[in-house]
């Protein structure tokens, strides 16, 4: 087991940054090549003006006319991606290891808040579940691949909250935590969480079409 764990967390973490970086790369050319090749013309009406103002509406809790229509909804989802993001990249035991893997010294949170968040991320994602279930406009379109990538997203913090209170084998679920935490690295840049990644794209081109052409807001 702990030749398993030192694979995991040397060369298997490496490799999984790499996919996620690279898929990331890969991704970016080629919504430009082919940008370039079925609508040449959409670089000429983007607006960086436009495009901000939208991705800044849109970044701001209540600040489109949708979010304000759904106002649980609004702050599960702002509430989720603020600690997704947040607790892996500033939970302390991460911070430990990017330092020893890279020499660069990286902001940490306390641990309890952390934790907190982790309880946050896990209750949006059974809000999210139960919202695919019982709404029937997003169950109509709801598959079976939107219930895989929620346990995807989930196995990591899951794994993580029972390693860190170490209510089970701890050593067991830091290895499913780290297994689990790698697959979704690297599921990202191929999966529909690149959203992560590309939605302040799309919101740009919407930005700038509606404010640019249409003379209207988008939000």
């Amino acid at each position: 087991m702990t030749a398993l764990y030192d694979f995991i967390t040397g060369p298997m973490a490496w490799l999984s940054f790499a996919v996620f970086f690279g898929g990331i790369i890969f991704k970016l050319v080629r919504m430009v090549l082919l940008a370039r090749e079925k609508d040449i013309f959409i670089f000429s009406y983007m607006s960086f003006r436009y495009g901000l103002r939208s991705i800044l509406h849109w970044l701001t809790p209540f600040g489109t006319r949708s979010m304000r229509g759904h106002p649980l909804m609004t702050v599960m989802m702002f509430a989720f991606h603020i600690c997704v993001i947040a607790a892996p990249l500033f939970v302390m035991a991460h911070g430990v290891l990017i330092e020893e893997g890279t020499g660069v010294s990286w902001l940490s949170i306390p641990d309890k808040v952390a934790d907190v968040m982790t309880v946050i991320v896990i209750c949006s994602l059974l809000f999210f579940v139960v919202r695919r279930c019982v709404v029937r406009e997003v169950r109509f379109v709801t598959t079976p691949s939107d219930f895989m990538l929620l346990s995807l997203v989930v196995a990591p913090f899951v794994t993580a909250f029972i390693a860190y209170h170490q209510w089970l084998d701890y050593r067991l679920f830091m290895i499913a935590h780290v297994i689990s935490g790698e697959a979704l690295l690297m599921a990202i840049p191929f999966t529909r969480l690149s959203h992560l990644i590309f939605s302040l794209f799309t919101r740009a081109y919407a930005g700038s079409e509606f404010g640019a052409v249409r003379y209207a807001r988008d939000w």
